[in-house]
């Protein structure tokens, strides 16, 4: 279990990174959506039962895309643009997705992810722990 304080928190600061940030999610390493957040006054375009089979299937396939990692590098970020939203998936860590969609007239999203989504992430990435984990591996 993570805490939801860090979720929300985080949830919020990926939001206001950048007025074209729509919708972001964190999944679990098994797709399970843990928190989504949208930015206020939005309408959303799927539901929230779509959301979380929307978050299963992004994680299955970011295990397929990593398979030639050895030999093409590490994969930064995936992106999938869609007639009306820009999608994209950012392992955070092992354990946890970053999924966020973008409105799809956003300027240069690449910039926006490497300058902005991106430098976030990697100063919050050490706080995503799964408490669960080391449930029974305490030292006494």
């Amino acid at each position: 279990m993570i805490e939801y304080d860090l979720l929300y928190e985080f949830s919020k600061e990926i939001l206001n990174l950048d007025p074209s940030v729509r919708w972001m999610g964190v999944a679990n390493k098994f797709g399970v959506l843990l928190n989504a957040e949208r930015r206020e006054g939005l309408e959303q375009l799927m539901t929230e039962e779509e959301n979380e089979e929307y978050a299963a299937l992004t994680v299955t396939r970011h295990k397929t895309r990593i398979k030639f990692q050895t030999k093409i590098g590490d994969l930064i970020y995936a992106v999938g643009k869609y007639e009306k939203i820009i999608r994209v998936t950012i392992r955070i860590n092992e354990e946890f997705f970053l999924l966020l969609t973008l409105d799809i007239d956003a300027k240069d999203y690449d910039s926006i992810l490497i300058q902005k989504v991106i430098p976030l992430v990697k100063r919050k990435k050490d706080e995503f722990v799964n408490t669960d984990a080391n449930v029974g591996n305490e030292k006494t």
